[in-house]
């Protein structure tokens, strides 16, 4: 029986997500934030984990701590990592610290079990060209630089020298999931 471990602080998401596995014959197991991780793994060791890249009241931590951490602790954990506002940057960061795919929201069960599923990149996947706007490529930034300040807003906004207000209105448009 496959374990599965759903980090997500979204709890009707998390209910959806756990009583669909529940279903699919998963034993499944939530917890809303990385601090509860280390107690979880002491008891248990999850085959497939589902992580939500930006969390709730974590003491600066997203889920890319959880992938690190689930990854250290076995290595053979497929995780999926689920966002709202993907980015190159964080999809990157993800696949490096042990993620085997990342998925956007909205991602239904289908979709997720599929992405465990995958063990090898596909070749076949269409290289298409569409330009990015200077929208998207701002976004990008913006995110990258939050991800390497540990989603602090006050350094972002120094390192990207907007004033903390403008780069929080930014943030209010488009939310850091």
């Amino acid at each position: 029986m496959e374990r599965l471990l759903i980090v997500e602080d979204d709890m009707a998401l998390a209910g959806v997500l756990t009583r669909s596995f529940q279903r699919r014959g998963y034993e499944v197991h939530h917890i809303p934030a990385w601090e509860e991780l280390g107690p979880l793994l002491q008891t248990v060791t999850p085959t497939r984990a589902i992580v939500d890249l930006k969390l709730a009241g974590t003491s600066g931590r997203s889920g890319l701590d959880c992938v690190r951490d689930l990854s250290a602790h076995d290595g053979e954990t497929r995780i999926v990592v689920l966002t709202g506002f993907a980015s190159i940057a964080t999809a990157v960061e993800a696949i490096k610290l042990g993620a085997c795919h990342y998925l956007p929201k909205p991602a239904n069960s289908d979709d997720i079990e599929r992405a465990f599923g995958q063990t090898a990149g596909r070749a076949a996947t269409p290289v298409g060209h569409r330009p990015t706007s200077i929208r998207t490529l701002e976004w990008e930034r913006i995110h990258e630089t939050l991800a390497d300040t540990g989603f602090n807003i006050t350094e972002t906004a120094r390192r990207l020298g907007l004033h903390r207000r403008t780069l929080a209105r930014k943030l209010e448009k488009r939310q850091v999931c």
